[in-house]
């Protein structure tokens, strides 16, 4: 199910770039360009932080289901996708967080 969902929504954001700004929301923010879109990842963050601390779980899931949308939206302007995150969660696994995290620092 997750998979499939992903996958979608990963089309839909790919049709979206060539479509018209009058027709979506996601056009529109393709339109504008990278600093619009990292302007709503960064307002998206703020909201998941806000519903995080008023412990409302289900406001928490509504603003976290944004920001991963806007997130994928970003990956798309850069010509990524979720599959591109999965793969690399998929890498780490297993692997420590202080491993992970000494491994990149050498590069």
């Amino acid at each position: 199910m997750t998979q499939d969902i992903l996958q979608r929504l990963t089309e839909m954001l790919e049709s979206r770039k060539q479509a018209s700004p009058e027709s979506s929301y996601v056009a529109k923010l393709f339109g504008k360009g990278e600093d619009a879109i990292l302007k709503k990842v960064g307002e998206e963050a703020t909201e998941v932080v806000l519903a995080s601390k008023g412990g409302d779980k289900s406001h928490l899931v509504y603003e976290t289901a944004d920001l991963w949308f806007h997130c994928m939206v970003l990956l798309a302007h850069h010509g990524l996708s979720a599959e591109d995150v999965l793969s690399e969660l998929a890498r780490r696994e297993g692997l420590s967080g202080i491993a992970e995290k000494e491994s990149r620092a050498k590069d």
